[in-house]
């Protein structure tokens, strides 16, 4: 299992939504709940974020390679987190 880095701006409405599809997907798979997330609010930590390269929230990173990025759908949070749970 992998550490996901996940940014979001509070306020997105597209960041509300990959929550919405996280708490569903945990609910479904709740083995997906012990991966480890860092969340980086970009706008408390832009210092952080601008070392990433992005430009849409909400935005996944798994071990440093960027892997969703954008208007999130439930099967791309999905796959985020079948990334994240393989060894």
């Amino acid at each position: 299992m992998r550490t996901l880095t996940y940014f979001f701006i509070p306020g997105c409405p597209y960041c509300a939504q990959a929550k919405q599809y996280m708490h569903e997907i945990f609910l479904e798979h709740p083995e997906y709940r012990n991966i480890p997330i860092r969340e980086i609010d970009e706008t408390r930590q832009p210092e952080l974020a601008n070392f990433y390269d992005y430009y849409y929230t909400p935005c996944f990173f798994l071990e440093g390679r960027k892997i969703m990025e954008g208007i999130p759908t439930k099967a791309l949070i999905l796959a985020v987190f079948e990334a994240a749970y393989k060894d």
